[in-house]
């Protein structure tokens, strides 16, 4: 890892609609000059989620260009290299994923479904404004980690407990 280039990030999710969205407008935000996001489904839902895009203009974060899109696209040829890939579902932890050019670093940053949520638009949105504060939550601790000056293993720890912070949808197996 060193100091002097950008670096990829994919968030993945089942259907790419809202968690990986949030996550990836965030990171592109925060993370400008260092760090360039996306984000992909095993399942895309073929269109984000409007409470999604609602609060990330709330938040001031970009909400426009966004669409739900296969993981598959990351994994052809031609396809931006990642570093580092984030699951934000415990669905897409699960999945059999694609074999990503170049062994990005990854790790499982679950948290709950804000688009699972039923109830009152006030409900709904109390719902996207939780997931997006855990993502920032997340976001923030892995960009301020000296990823230049730490060896692999130490890094993939970090990385692996960034996962367990507040609205972790399930815990970490401890590494043994």
């Amino acid at each position: 890892m060193t100091a002097d280039r950008v670096y990829n990030v994919l968030f993945l999710c089942t259907g790419n609609s809202a968690r990986s969205i949030l996550a990836e407008s965030i990171l592109n935000a925060e993370g400008k000059g260092r760090f360039r996001a996306y984000s992909a489904g095993s399942q895309p839902k073929g269109e984000v989620n409007p409470h999604a895009l609602k609060e990330l203009e709330v938040l001031g974060y970009p909400a426009i260009g966004f669409r739900s899109k296969s993981w598959d696209e990351f994994a052809e040829a031609g396809a931006p290299e990642m570093d580092f890939i984030f699951t934000v579902c415990d669905s897409a932890a699960g999945e059999a994923c694609p074999v990503w050019i170049g062994h990005p670093m990854t790790a499982h940053w679950g948290i709950e479904d804000p688009a699972a949520v039923e109830g009152s638009e006030v409900e709904i949105g109390r719902a996207f404004a939780q997931a997006a504060r855990f993502l920032k939550n997340r976001i923030m601790s892995f960009i301020s980690l000296p990823i230049t000056s730490i060896d692999k293993l130490t890094l993939e720890t970090h990385l692996r407990q960034i996962g367990t912070m507040e609205g972790a949808s399930f815990k970490q197996p401890k590494a043994s």
